[in-house]
């Protein structure tokens, strides 16, 4: 991999030999490490880490949001759905008659089961060597002592203070003093510590079956909401198989859906079919890697239009829904595609108009024993649903802003369906030896993150944090192509050429925050990165 500095903010990666841990918050990477370093792996790491990042990092998830993991336990992967399906009493009828032409993102209506605690409690009982009581501790001394709050999550906070600031429940439990934390300030959150020492130590049956299934079905009931004990007592979240497409001399894994992690398949191997730079060995020049020619940034756009209009066709939840989850990895569904891309002009935009908003941490870990896992989790949109349930710290999701109320569409709002996510860890093998845990989040960013990055490390041989320093670009709606700044400005005047809608970089666009574990299979360091992007960190030993 190339050890420059290819880009004027480039940092180097963090190398160590016996155990990594990679987040978007430094006392979240802490809190994982301290996991590896008391004796426990790879995923008793991932779910310390994810714990204490609902406490310091609670305007992207919580304790109320969903997940998915992407666990290489030495030998296989194995995948995690832990995301929530709608309350039995919710269905599209019922909110058209209602005049709603769109799902809502506030309030009850988009808030599903939540899935966050039994998709811990799941990687535990199956993979881990702590309890779950042990692995929270962390994320309980930061709720409970308080933790300063970092620049990039203090903005995030304030935004969501004017979205959700006239709610007394989220007020209550997110703005003491009345408003939104400044960078810099404490804050405490003794009701979150007091909910996770519930969850830990119940093994998760609180959430459940017990005391905070019980606030969050009274406090539905007494506020219109629709979340039921019932609904909560049957959830359990579901294994699945990740999905592979080949990319160059790797094999680049996603779980299927009801996940847009198909999009990123099928975008890769309609990316393969085209020579997008020095493939693999480390040996591009300056400008080359200085991102990317137009060409190259042609392809990746044209390749992620396609395959996102794909994915907003057909992803839904598999269990209730017909969805070809082969058309995502065929490769000659892929090729024929591919052939739709013409060198000389953009095809015309197939992107239909949805929400593109994030609001979602990604981590990664490793430990000596060459176990890596791939997590998510997320409450969409910051915050997610602005429902807090009182004396609990639980923020309410509304990942149910991901289905729609288009009468007989495969992602159509019903009672017990689990709808359209964003959220997708990444995971990439070579001859089937794990190679890399990754992901990139910020809702439709995540599938496009995930092929750039793949291409940065694959195409150019960039090492975990050059891949995550480079400029990113992201496909919109109306051939929009928007460019994050280090795009030399031939790039852009080349892609409007070519017919594309050229964006430069202005708020509120988001290109994503990532993190990266690479495992060098010469020597077993693991090489990591994390995303300038956001406030993390890549620690190890």
């Amino acid at each position: 991999m190339d050890t420059r500095f290819p880009y004027p903010s480039a940092r180097m990666p963090v190398l160590a030999r016996r155990g990594m841990v990679a987040t978007s918050h430094p006392l979240a990477a802490q809190a994982g490490l301290r996991m590896l370093l008391a004796g426990g792996n790879a995923v008793d790491a991932a779910v310390a880490a994810a714990a204490a990042l609902v406490v310091v990092e609670p305007t992207s998830c919580g304790i109320g949001g969903d997940a998915f993991a992407i666990v290489w336990d030495g030998q296989r992967l194995h995948g995690l759905n832990a995301s929530g399906p709608a309350p039995a009493a919710l269905d599209a009828e019922l909110l058209r008659r209602r005049g709603l032409e769109k799902m809502p993102t506030e309030g009850w209506e988009p808030v599903t089961v939540p899935g966050v605690v039994a998709g811990w409690v799941q990687l535990l009982r199956r993979f881990g060597r702590m309890t779950l009581a042990d692995v929270l501790e962390p994320a309980i001394e930061y709720a409970d002592q308080g933790h300063p709050v970092p620049p990039r999550t203090a903005a995030a906070w304030q935004a969501s203070e004017a979205r959700l600031g006239r709610r007394e429940d989220f007020r209550a439990a997110f703005l003491p003093g009345g408003r939104a934390p400044r960078a810099g300030e404490i804050f405490r959150q003794p009701d979150q510590a007091r909910t996770l020492r519930l969850i830990g130590e119940s093994w998760g049956e609180a959430m459940y079956r017990g005391e905070l299934a019980q606030a969050i079905a009274r406090y539905a009931e007494r506020t219109g909401g629709y979340l039921t004990r019932e609904d909560l007592a049957r959830y359990a979240p579901e294994w699945v198989e990740p999905l592979a497409v080949p990319y160059r001399d790797i094999e680049v894994w996603e779980l299927p859906p009801n996940g847009q992690g198909v999009a990123a398949l099928l975008a890769l191997g309609i990316a393969r079919h085209f020579d997008l730079g020095a493939t693999g060995s480390g040996g591009a020049s300056r400008e080359q890697i200085r991102h990317l020619d137009p060409t190259h940034a042609h392809v990746l756009a044209e390749a992620l239009r396609l395959a996102l209009h794909e994915a907003y066709q057909h992803v839904a939840d598999p269990r209730r829904a017909p969805v070809p989850v082969e058309r995502f990895t065929d490769p000659s569904v892929a090729e024929a595609l591919a052939g739709r891309i013409r060198l000389d002009r953009a095809i015309p935009d197939p992107i239909p108009d949805r929400r593109a908003a994030g609001g979602t941490v990604y981590l990664c870990t490793a430990d000596a024993d060459g176990r890596m896992v791939s997590f998510i989790q997320s409450n969409f949109y910051g915050f997610g649903s602005g429902v807090v349930v009182p004396g609990t710290g639980i923020a309410l999701h509304n990942r149910g802003a991901g289905f729609n109320l288009i009468p007989g569409h495969s992602n159509e709002l019903a009672g017990g369906k689990r709808p359209f996510h964003t959220i997708i860890p990444g995971f990439i093998t070579r001859k089937g030896q794990a190679l890399a845990a990754f992901g990139v989040m910020g809702g439709d960013m995540q599938a496009q993150g995930h092929v750039q990055v793949v291409s940065a490390m694959v195409d150019f041989g960039l090492n975990p944090q050059a891949a995550l320093d480079a400029p990113r670009l992201r496909v919109m709606p109306g051939g929009q192509v928007a460019l994050e700044r280090g795009f030399d400005a031939g790039v852009a005047a080349a892609l409007e050429q070519l017919g594309h809608r050229v964006v430069r970089e202005r708020p509120p666009i988001e290109f994503g925050g990532g993190q990266i574990i690479w495992r060098d299979p010469d020597t077993g360091v693991y090489i990591a990165g994390s995303d300038p992007r956001k406030d993390g960190q890549a620690v190890g030993y």
